[in-house]
């Protein structure tokens, strides 16, 4: 296995926690309630669409295990640009500090995840 390779898998890792640390903590502070995003209802097939778009990270560690070199190269820049642009176009409907402060650290990530694919040859 290629170092580049473990190193975006654990990117993708990390950016899964970052994600999941944020749920619990919105839980915990009493962010959010039950069954609804930003004071809408969420349907069931707005929670599948939810479902979909959250499994990609997890989706991403096993692509970045599997899938050839070069496929697989742009398979994560092109993911990774697709959860900035999304967490960037979030990022000001927060309005937890600890949300602005988790979502600029998965931001942080997705550069970086580029960045080694990019060089990745």
């Amino acid at each position: 296995m290629d170092a580049i390779q473990v190193k975006l898998t654990a990117l993708w890792v990390a950016l899964m926690l970052v994600f999941l640390l944020g749920d619990v903590l919105r839980i915990f502070s009493g962010d959010f309630k039950p069954g609804e995003i930003m004071g809408t209802q969420v349907s069931q097939a707005m929670w599948l669409g939810i479902a979909v778009l959250m499994v990609t990270p997890i989706l991403m560690i096993v692509l970045t295990l599997t899938l050839d070199q070069p496929v697989n190269r742009w398979v994560n820049i092109i993911v990774a640009i697709f959860w900035f642009g999304f967490n960037l176009i979030g990022l000001p409907t927060f309005p937890g500090l600890y949300d602005r402060f988790l979502l600029v650290v998965s931001l942080a990530f997705n550069v970086l995840t580029v960045w080694y694919a990019w060089r990745w040859d």
